[in-house]
């Protein structure tokens, strides 16, 4: 059986990728800091087939455990076709109110820790002749955005590590693929600096998303990404050996326009900041008025009604998992 690794796959595009596989048969490891969330996904997926899955806790900042985990892998089951490396945080504000803490986090966590799961899957698929290597960026490491440095620079930074892995791999029958998301349901806006000091604009982003995730989640597919959805167009994609997937399609006219006028995000960034400072007086006063409460945690769920091995499959929808990404 085809092995795989998801980083991050306790929710949002991690989970995505991983049904993907399970639904092609793969045996894949559900690996995340959030341990609860990996075992319900995982369970899950065990009634899917016919692929099979397995929760592993993963602290992708930690360069050891990423080795010998992928390690475990190939040893216990002889191959490693696949490892995708999802996990991230999403981490922002004006750069004048963030600390060093900001910015080092986004580079443990949203750079090392792809390059921790390259180092150790790459060496091992360059002495076995062949697997594929999937980095999820995002459409913030090709158009950069004011309020997004370090989550912009890490993001930058995904993409140009994989274009370059992508040349040198070709000649080791390794592939490698660079992901960049542009809206896709999941929790990630709900946990913007997570773990770190909050600001009125981040707490306002956050507050926004949980009110208006109900309006998200009416979007067709076409426009905001199911993570089930996403999660299969990738893999169709990394079967292909495409060297970018950008989804949604409205990704890559983004893209197209940022490469035909290339200051325009810069222009678009001062607009932007010139509005934010108009409205300093009253973000304090947004931010207590839309307060929130973290949302509850997760209740295990059950899938519907049983379908035949290799049919689509859905997640329920849960409150506390829905609301979109803008990657």
């Amino acid at each position: 059986m085809k092995t795989a690794v998801v980083t991050g796959a306790a929710s949002g595009i991690g989970m995505g990728y991983a049904l993907a596989l399970v639904e092609q048969g793969y045996h894949v490891l559900v690996t995340d800091i959030d341990m609860v969330g990996a075992e319900r996904v995982t369970a899950e997926l065990n009634g899917i087939g016919p692929g099979t899955a397995e929760a592993r806790y993963l602290d992708v900042a930690d360069a050891d455990a990423v080795a010998t985990l992928v390690q475990q892998v190939k040893n216990e089951h002889g191959r490693l076709d696949m490892i995708f490396n999802n996990a991230g945080l999403a981490i922002g504000g004006p750069v004048h109110d963030l600390t060093l803490a900001h910015w080092q986090r986004a580079a443990d966590v949203n750079v090392m820790g792809v390059v921790h799961g390259v180092d150790a899957a790459y060496k091992i698929m360059v002495e076995q002749g062949y697997g594929h290597i999937v980095n999820t960026a995002s459409i913030a490491g090709l158009v950069p955005a004011a309020f997004m440095g370090p989550y912009n620079m890490s993001k930058h930074a995904v993409v140009g590590l994989t274009l370059s892995l992508r040349g040198e791999a070709a000649a080791h029958g390794v592939k490698v693929v660079c992901v960049c998301p542009i809206a896709v349901h999941t929790d990630l806006p709900r946990r913007l600096n997570d773990g770190l000091e909050k600001l009125p604009e981040t707490e306002i982003a956050a507050s926004l998303y949980d009110r208006f995730d109900s309006l998200f989640r009416a979007l067709p597919e076409f426009v905001i990404a199911s993570p089930e959805g996403h999660g299969r167009k990738v893999l169709r994609a990394v079967e292909r050996n495409r060297a970018f997937v950008i989804e949604p399609w409205f990704g890559r006219p983004v893209w197209w326009l940022q490469r035909l006028f290339p200051t325009l995000p810069v222009t678009l960034s001062v607009a932007a900041t010139l509005a934010w400072k108009a409205a300093q007086p009253y973000l304090d006063r947004v931010a207590q008025r839309l307060t929130r409460t973290d949302p509850p945690a997760l209740a295990p769920t059950a899938l519907g009604t049983a379908q035949p091995a290799g049919s689509p499959q859905t997640f329920p929808t849960e409150p506390a998992d829905s609301s979109v990404s803008v990657e």
